[in-house]
């Protein structure tokens, strides 16, 4: 997505002490997730004992045998999901559609029993995280939590994957992975010039598919904003489909299941960049934006930042002569 979303490779460190684990949740998994845990643990429970959650009858107003069918709907569903929900925001998306035909006053009830987002919560996006890969994905990885720190700007990030876990760090670029290990044997060496040089090398190979405005252009330090909001602390789901004309990745990013290309199109913080991606849908986008004028369509006749890049390093040219 946009002009660069750098990748580099690290470890996943588990909690090992008491006081690490405290702060965990439900069995240890992170307090934002317990209600994705215990909803997982229900199901599975219903299905050897038939038997649905003591307490839920106070949060929803149907029968115990109507909530028996809940279970099983959802259990079904669950399974068939690949992969199943990580997050509340898909184990909520799951639980509405599952029981879309059922009572409002049910389904928001059974929501809040797990903790979950309402309904009216959650973005209403037309773009879900596809169930599998779309046609011309060469591979798909998942990406550590976001650093804050390493969103550079509207449309760029560095992004860590596991060295440790074969099924990710095999996705990366041969290129790429051969830079780190030579990054860290100069860093070994103490030769911290060459692992400098080495590091600039890595953190051009990115993805691409929308362009936001630069950190200096108006309305560029909201649109950094906003993408940190969107991934801070998340981890993501990429799609690979090849590289640009500049040997950049391009790439379709989920993050909690939504289509982060479409949450800052629609958002006004980003324009499709019709020259690298035709999909009507990126346009529809971006002009749902300009009617409202949300975002940098607020502006009359906003530069767009393609333009902008040419016309500043034509004016860095003239001041080098």
């Amino acid at each position: 997505m946009g002009n660069v979303l750098r990748f580099l490779c690290g470890q996943w460190c588990k909690p090992t002490k008491d006081e690490d684990l405290e702060s965990q949740g439900y069995h240890g998994v992170s307090a934002v997730n317990v209600g994705v845990t215990a909803l997982a643990h229900d199901l599975f429970h219903f299905e050897i004992t038939s038997q649905v959650p003591e307490g839920l009858s106070k949060h929803v107003v149907s029968s115990k045998k109507d909530q028996a069918n809940w279970y099983r709907k959802l259990l079904e569903a669950w399974r068939a999901a690949k992969p199943p929900p990580k997050t509340p925001e898909e184990a909520a998306r799951l639980v509405i559609e599952t029981l879309k035909r059922h009572q409002k006053a049910d389904v928001e009830g059974l929501l809040a029993f797990y903790g979950l987002p309402l309904p009216h919560t959650l973005d209403q996006l037309t773009a879900g995280a596809p169930t599998s890969l779309p046609e011309g994905v060469q591979y798909e990885f998942q990406t550590f939590p976001v650093d804050s720190r390493a969103i550079a700007d509207g449309d760029g990030m560095t992004v860590y994957v596991s060295t440790t876990d074969p099924r990710e760090s095999s996705c990366v670029p041969i290129g790429v992975r051969l830079a780190v290990v030579q990054r860290s044997q100069a860093r070994a060496e103490k030769n911290y010039t060459e692992a400098n040089a080495i590091y600039e090398k890595i953190k051009e190979s990115g993805y691409r598919g929308i362009d936001a405005p630069e950190n200096e252009m108006p309305y560029g330090k909201e649109a950094k904003e906003e993408l940190t909001k969107i991934v801070q602390g998340k981890c993501l789901r990429v799609l690979v489909y090849g590289e640009d004309q500049y040997d950049r990745y391009v790439a379709d990013v989920y993050c909690n299941g939504k289509f982060v290309q479409e949450l800052m199109l629609k958002k006004g913080f980003a324009w499709h960049y019709a020259a690298y991606d035709q999909r009507p849908e990126l346009a529809r986008w971006e002009k749902e934006a300009r009617d409202k004028r949300v975002g940098l369509w607020a502006s009359s006749n906003p530069e767009k930042p393609w333009e902008w890049k040419k016309k500043n390093n034509k004016e860095k040219g003239q001041m080098r002569r």
